[in-house]
C-alpha cells in the first residue's frame, strides 16, 4: 500500500512517466526500499482501474505520461490524514524466529539473541554514520529532509529492536533462575509464560525491562557500554569514504546503494 500511494504522492505535483517515479520514490527514500520497474508499473496500472490516475499525452509513445486524477488528489488527502494502523502489525521475522525457539528442544536461545544484538548494533552505527553525513551535506532539499527523516527512523527502529533483545535475554535468565530454584514447577504456557519474571512493556513504568537502559551490545562481544552509539545519533562519521552506499546490510536497504 505504501508504494500504491507514494506513487500518487509523486504525481499530485505533475504528471511522470513510470521510470520518473521510480527514480524520484528512491530518491526521496534514499533508496531504502528500493522498486523494480515492473512493480511501478503494476501499481501504475491498478491506480488506472480505480480510476486515481488517467494516461497522460499519446498513448502511442515509448514511454506513457501518467496523471493523477481528482479521485486520486482526494485518496492522497485521506491517506495523510489517516494515521498507519498498528492493530495488525506485519509479520516480523526476528520475533517469529524466537517464539519458535522457545518451543524447540536443542535450539541456543541466548545465541540467537547475542547474534542478532551483535547485527543490530552494527547497523544502527552505520545508520548513524550516515545520518552525520547527511547533515554535513545539508537539508537544503526536499529530498535530503526526506532521506534524513528515513535514516533517523531506522535508527530509532533499530535502538528499540536492541533494547527488545535486552528485555528478552533478561526475562529468559529471570525465568531460568525460578525454575532452578524451583525445579518442581512445570513450565508456564501462554500468556503465563512471563509469569514471575520481571517487568516489561506496560508492566512497571520505572523499570525498561531489561539492562538495555544501561547497556549496549559490543559489536566484537555484546557486552560493552552503548549511550554514544544509541543516544547522540548526530555524532560525526568515525570513518572516511561514507556515505549513503556505506548502508549496513540487512532487509532495511533492500539490494541497490546510493
Amino acid at each position: 500500500m505504501s508504494i500504491r500511494y507514494g506513487l500518487l504522492a509523486l504525481l499530485e505535483s505533475g504528471p511522470r512517466y513510470g521510470s520518473q517515479l521510480r527514480a524520484e520514490f528512491e530518491s526521496r527514500t534514499g533508496a531504502t526500499w528500493p522498486l523494480n520497474i515492473g512493480q511501478v508499473y503494476t501499481t501504475l496500472g491498478r491506480l488506472e482501474r480505480d480510476g486515481l490516475i488517467v494516461p497522460d499525452g499519446d498513448r502511442d509513445s515509448k514511454q506513457q505520461l501518467y496523471a493523477i486524477t481528482d479521485a486520486g488528489r482526494e485518496e492522497l488527502r485521506d491517506w495523510y490524514e489517516r494515521p498507519v494502523d498498528r492493530t495488525q502489525p506485519s509479520r516480523d521475522e526476528l520475533a517469529i524466529k524466537l517464539a519458535m525457539a522457545v518451543g524447540t528442544h536443542g535450539v541456543d536461545i541466548a545465541g540467537i539473541i547475542q547474534r542478532q544484538r551483535r547485527h543490530t548494533l552494527k547497523a544502527m552505527q552505520d545508520y548513524t554514520r550516515l545520518k552525520a553525513r547527511a547533515l554535513a551535506a545539508g537539508t537544503e532539499t526536499q529530498d535530503e529532509i526526506a532521506w534524513l527523516l528515513v535514516l533517523e527512523q531506522l535508527i530509532f527502529q533499530a535502538e528499540a529492536e536492541a533494547r527488545w533483545l535486552d528485555h528478552c535475554e533478561a526475562r529468559l535468565v529471570r525465568i531460568a533462575a525460578g525454575r532452578a530454584a524451583h525445579p518442581g514447577t512445570p513450565p508456564a504456557t501462554g500468556r503465563r509464560a512471563d509469569s514471575g519474571s520481571g517487568a516489561g512493556p506496560g508492566e512497571d513504568p520505572g523499570h525498561s525491562g531489561g539492562p538495555a537502559a544501561d547497556r549496549a551490545a559490543d559489536p566484537a562481544g555484546g557486552r560493552g557500554r552503548e549511550h554514544d552509539n544509541r543516544t547522540d545519533t548526530d555524532r560525526g562519521p568515525e570513518t572516511e569514504g561514507e556515505g549513503r552506499a556505506a548502508v549496513a546490510p540487512g532487509p532495511a536497504r533492500g539490494g541497490n546503494n546510493r
